[in-house]
């Protein structure tokens, strides 16, 4: 018996997972609405796979091109299945040194574009009683690093908006999953990224050596896209699926690392916090 044929909405198509991702899915024979900040793209992405392939105009800032956008969709396929937050940038240097317009940028693109973008979808999948929302965060989301820290509260921040959906709409036949890939072969170190370079020499040897190996791996991480699009296309054909899915070898190994230190911390201070209650 073939699968059923799935309807994805995914922002930021026009480069990296989003890219592979929406070329998979046709490549598969779902549907796609992609969104794309030029119309040129957004025209090209059509005229791929008439009736498969839409693109849609959608700057994820602008709450009213987004809810015009997911209107679309729903129109051209019927109803939407999956929603991919994926579109995002990294914003990286010292806390301190990231002057505050790019710092509220950071937070507008990566964690109130995403929330703008499940509250347009959330009325169409409530309706139907079912779906999934896959937010792309990233390890970064699970891990600080001394040249992201920017960056990184904002996938924290996404990562606990994700966790929240999952308990709030799992009763409702919705699934929420955190995707948290770790270096995939795209442009995220590269053009795609905003760097701050480090002035102060305090942080010389923490974030900007941090910045210089960002920089180093551009062109050269060990993650696959078309692989990762593969493991997301398996993930929202799970009867149950995960809240947090790593996606690359290098993910997985920090996560380990990182939970695992994180545990032994709680034990080895819990004699300071565990009795403070009445």
């Amino acid at each position: 018996m073939p699968e059923a044929t799935k309807n994805w909405f995914i922002t930021g198509a026009s480069t990296g997972l989003g890219e592979a991702l929406a070329t998979y899915l046709i490549e598969k024979g779902d549907r796609v609405a992609a969104t794309f900040r030029q119309p040129a793209q957004a025209d090209e992405f059509t005229k791929k796979a008439p009736g498969q392939a839409l693109g849609v105009l959608v700057d994820v800032t602008d709450a009213a091109q987004i809810t015009a956008a997911v209107q679309q969709a729903v129109d051209a396929f019927g109803r939407l299945d999956v929603l991919v937050n994926n579109a995002g940038y990294g914003s990286l240097g010292s806390i301190e040194e990231i002057d505050e317009a790019e710092v509220q940028r950071q937070f507008d693109v990566n964690v109130f574009g995403p929330l703008r973008l499940v509250r347009a979808v959330l009325p169409h999948l409530r309706a139907q009683k079912s779906g999934n929302i896959l937010n792309i965060t990233s390890v970064g989301g699970l891990i600080g690093l001394a040249h992201a820290g920017i960056y990184n509260g904002s996938k924290f921040a996404l990562e606990g908006l994700g966790e929240a959906l999952a308990a709030q709409l799992g009763p409702l036949g919705i699934h929420v999953t955190n995707v948290e890939p770790g270096p995939f072969r795209t442009n995220w170190a590269g053009v795609s990224a905003t760097y701050t370079e480090t002035q102060i020499a305090d942080y010389q040897p923490t974030v900007g050596e941090g910045l210089k190996a960002s920089l180093g791996r551009d062109g050269n991480q060990a993650g696959d896209p078309v692989k990762a699009a593969a493991a997301m296309y398996q993930l929202v054909r799970l009867p149950n699926p995960p809240v947090h899915l790593l996606l690359g070898a290098f993910a997985y190994k920090l996560a380990r690392q990182k939970f695992q230190g994180l545990l032994q911390e709680i034990d080895d201070f819990a004699y300071l916090g565990e009795p403070t209650d009445f």
